[in-house]
């Protein structure tokens, strides 16, 4: 049975909105996108890619699905990581978008029982699913107890305000830190994993 597995940026005080540029998410008037790419170093860089060719499939909410359909299949494709990207397999999740709203290659929308599609998905593969933004879906993934590990990029800054990962009113739960190492930029990439059994 195959895991889902959490890869995201946050700041130091839990923001994850508006990682990569300005226009990316602007809800609730944010206007500091793009706050990660100054400290994007060949360790981050390393990182992020091994993390996605290692994935057997990604899972992505409606913004981020349509915000990477954009880009990926553009890529250089000579890049195994966006060679990967574009091969495997993406389940989305959106109460939106319609089945006919997925251009790219390999891409299904899942139906409206996010927990039972996303434990089908894991009993399916031996491999990893990676969820990577998609801060809507990750909500719900953390509060059915649906995540298998988390791998975080935490950025040596402070937004004050924006989107946070784990939203106020979650479930407590204690993590088990697996691997944790900093990069030249001060990013420090860290690994947790739930406790096993539950």
């Amino acid at each position: 049975m195959g895991q889902l597995a959490v890869v995201d940026f946050v700041s130091l005080d839990g923001v994850m909105q508006s990682v990569l540029s300005a226009d990316e998410d602007r809800d609730g008037g944010f206007a500091q996108g793009g706050w990660v790419l100054p400290y994007v170093d060949p360790m981050v860089e390393r990182f992020m890619s091994d993390a996605t060719t290692g994935a057997g499939a990604l899972l992505l909410g409606r913004r981020t699905y349509e915000i990477f359909a954009a880009t990926w299949p553009y890529a250089d494709r000579s890049d195994p990581a966006v060679a990967a990207m574009n091969a495997m397999p993406k389940y989305v999740a959106s109460r939106t978008l319609g089945s006919d709203g997925l251009s790219w290659a390999n891409s299904t929308l899942l139906g409206a029982d996010l927990p039972t599609e996303v434990r089908r998905i894991k009993a399916a593969s031996a491999r990893e699913t990676v969820v990577l933004g998609s801060g809507g879906l990750l909500a719900s993934l953390i509060g059915h107890d649906l995540v298998d590990e988390y791998r975080l990029l935490v950025l040596p800054l402070l937004l004050g305000s924006g989107k946070r990962l784990f939203p106020e009113g979650g479930l407590p739960l204690g993590l088990r830190l697996t691997g944790t190492q900093a990069t030249p930029s001060g990013v420090l990439i860290t690994t947790y994993r739930r406790p096993e059994g539950r």
